[in-house]
């Protein structure tokens, strides 16, 4: 029995809680991870997972060799990649999940000077603005706009997203130009809700001038969970959109779309890298982790908090 692939499978069944779901992730069969597991648990001679028929507990015993696993498999990655060359090109495949405008309007156009630099490095990039279960799909991060309330993620906050109020040309014709946000809430307006998949709520937006704070939420035309889609719906004119300013500025300056409401603020939206507590955080992903700082320092940088 190769221990290093038991350890790793048995960590992942738990990690999943699946034999299948393990299997997938680790590109073996499911009969190799039940074997594997099954082999530990006659050398250690203790049962380390409850089978039924839906799903996998693991037993107390299970639990405290889980975590012991988690830190030999970390300590191995380690001693590979304090080798000099290992940290100086690290290597490997690494999943990401990130948002469709982020993916396609920064991270994408950035890849090259990435790849150039850690050309070992095997970057599968989930795009979507779905919630991704890290564990369950095998994921290393996320990339995620909004407050991330998930206690079980490590979060750093990565930038901040100025945000403006946008509509087209063609809404304005036909709708009017409103003056004042609250405007929107006639009827002769409609906006392009922006559902949160984790939530499924679309949420009134803040806005505040000079002490005033009003609440929008406005008559939805449509509602959608993509970004690619919402900005989509808002270029055809078919409601007024609050947009990230990477994504709008381009339009603005094509004439695709009308900045409204200048001289009203709306608090930025915070960014996110997040990645599972237990996740050791191998060489690989800590650069790709201090890539992302660096590229929203240079699109969204943080910006501090006013006391």
């Amino acid at each position: 029995m190769d221990r290093f692939d038991a350890m790793l499978a048995f960590a992942r069944v738990v990690e999943t809680g699946s034999f299948t779901k393990a299997a997938d992730t680790l590109h073996m069969s499911k009969t190799t991870v039940t074997q594997l597991v099954q082999q530990i648990e006659a050398r250690l001679q203790v049962r380390l997972l409850n089978r039924t028929t839906r799903k996998v507990n693991v037993t107390a015993d299970g639990a405290a060799y889980y975590e012991r696993v988690l830190r030999l498999l970390a300590d191995l990655d380690d001693a590979e990649t304090s080798l000099s060359g290992a940290v100086a090109s690290p290597r490997g495949r690494l999943r990401v999940d990130v948002p469709s405008p982020f993916a396609s309007r920064i991270l994408v156009p950035a890849l090259p000077a990435f790849q150039a630099k850690y050309p070992d490095i095997e970057l599968h990039l989930g795009v979507s603005d779905r919630v991704v279960d890290l564990i369950d799909e095998n994921v290393d991060c996320v990339v995620r706009g909004g407050e991330i309330n998930n206690q079980s993620l490590v979060a750093r906050h990565v930038g901040d997203l100025v945000i403006g109020v946008y509509a087209a040309p063609t809404y304005l014709a036909q709708a009017g130009l409103p003056t004042h946000p609250g405007e929107l809430e006639a009827s002769q307006h409609r906006v392009v809700g922006f559902s949160w998949s984790r939530t499924r709520r679309v949420f009134p937006r803040v806005m505040q001038r000079d002490g005033e704070s009003t609440h929008v939420q406005g008559r939805h035309a449509l509602v959608v969970d993509d970004g690619n889609a919402y900005l989509s719906a808002g270029l055809a004119g078919i409601g007024v959109l609050w947009l990230p300013a990477y994504m709008a500025d381009m339009h603005v300056e094509r004439g695709e779309l009308v900045r409204l409401f200048a001289d009203w603020q709306l608090d930025p939206m915070p960014m996110y890298i997040a990645f599972p507590p237990n996740r050791h955080v191998s060489a690989k992903l800590r650069v790709f982790i201090d890539w992302i700082v660096a590229l929203m320092e240079r699109h969204a940088p943080v910006k501090p908090k006013v006391p």
